[in-house]
């Protein structure tokens, strides 16, 4: 067990310096490399990949906090928007959590793998959406949320992908776009974490120490660590070649994607 807790913390620490140095979710990190270490470990492998998403979106749940924090400090975080997305955000992760736990880890994986791609792809080209219209009025903000809650849980990330290019496209200052998606990411993860545990509890022969489909032992190592190693990451943002990493990080997410879902689709 001893081995196994090493690990949780090295991915916990790895996840959340380049969280911090290339401002991309921990998530898209976090989830190929559990799987890796669930299968390891001989959990059941009908629901690794549930794990895997849960246990991330609860440890994201954790690392949200600072985030918001910081950026509040900055002004950069758009209140009022966040209030009139919060509720779809929160119906949506309740969708996509019962999603989710319906479908096989497999089609999951799949998913997950063609949302890296994409990141993946973004993250080479630097694609940035022209400002052309306005944010929309409570319904239209809350139909977004929804989307942005449902497809964020389905592969466990802070929404940040989804919700800065948004709100990018309606005139939002990118500062402020980055710190109201921080904020948005906490009622994304608190949603999320709830929606996997709640669903995972009726589930039979869940690894010990699991809550539903959170995971524990691993959630307990990836939060202490990646808290730590997460302003690091930030604070070498300035000092490093971020686009030339940016590229590279981006080459290494999917070749781990890749490494998950064949793994899962052989099992």
């Amino acid at each position: 067990m001893t081995v196994w807790w090493l690990l949780y913390l090295a991915l916990g620490a790895f996840a959340g310096f380049f969280a911090g140095l290339l401002g991309i979710g921990g998530g898209s990190v976090m989830v190929p490399l559990l799987v890796m270490l669930f299968a390891a470990q001989n959990f059941p492998t009908q629901e690794v990949m549930h794990l895997a998403l849960g246990t991330s979106m609860a440890a994201i749940l954790f690392t949200s906090v600072a985030s918001v924090r910081a950026h509040h400090r900055h002004g950069a975080v758009l209140w009022p928007i966040v209030a009139r997305i919060t509720p779809g955000i929160l119906l949506g992760t309740l969708v996509g959590t019962e999603l989710a736990s319906r479908v096989p880890s497999a089609w999951l994986a799949v998913l997950f793998t063609a949302f890296i791609f994409y990141v993946a792809v973004q993250m080479i080209v630097g694609f940035k959406p022209k400002p052309s219209r306005e944010m929309p009025g409570a319904l239209g903000t809350g139909a977004v949320g929804l989307g942005i809650g449902a497809f964020s849980c389905l592969v466990a990330i802070g929404g940040g992908v989804l919700s800065v290019p948004f709100m990018a496209w309606c005139n939002v200052r990118m500062q402020h776009a980055i710190g109201t998606s921080a904020a948005i990411g906490f009622p994304i993860a608190l949603g999320g974490a709830a929606g996997y545990i709640f669903n995972g509890w009726r589930v039979e022969g869940l690894p010990e120490y699991s809550l539903g489909f959170v995971h524990l032992p691993a959630l307990v190592g990836l939060v202490a660590a990646s808290v730590l190693t997460a302003p690091l990451g930030a604070r070498l943002a300035h000092r490093l070649p971020v686009q030339l990493l940016k590229r590279v990080f981006a080459g290494l997410l999917l070749l781990l994607a890749l490494k998950m879902l064949w793994g899962l689709l052989a099992a």
